[in-house]
């Protein structure tokens, strides 16, 4: 919550906090604590009531309706046949991928300059070099 706050905001905040509140502040401090643990205990008592009335053992995370009809609604064999073809369109598209990066890291093995071999040879130019004489005009 306090990730992108440095210690002198944070700082800055306390006393801000210190200056509204004043004496009041570790109730005010108090009071936000305490309804705190009141929305949390709501919150498993809302679940432990769905839990009870559906049968079945739930999370807050299953409440999602994709997570609950895939957990509540779908056997396995009903989420392998809707995963199959999506499954063999991903390995298809991650082989053709694989290919690509192999080919890529060839070329740029190839257009690598810097660790290639130098050769001993001297390298020839494919035309003789020209010389123009100035004072000739």
């Amino acid at each position: 919550m306090f990730e992108n706050l440095n210690w002198w905001e944070i700082g800055a905040l306390l006393m801000l906090a210190l200056l509204i509140f004043g004496e009041r502040l570790p109730k005010v401090i108090g009071d936000g604590l305490r309804m705190l643990r009141g929305l949390r205990s709501m919150a498993q008592n809302a679940t432990s009531d769905l839990s009870r009335e559906l049968g079945t053992d739930i999370q807050l995370e299953d409440l999602h309706p994709k997570a609950f009809i895939r957990k509540h609604l779908l056997s396995e064999e009903d989420e392998a046949a809707i995963r199959k073809p999506l499954q063999t369109l991903f390995d298809d598209v991650k082989q053709d991928l694989n290919g690509v990066k192999s080919e890529l890291s060839d070329v740029a093995a190839a257009a690598d300059f810097k660790n290639q071999p130098k050769s001993t040879a001297p390298v020839e130019s494919p035309r003789p070099a020209q010389r123009y004489d100035l004072d000739a005009t």
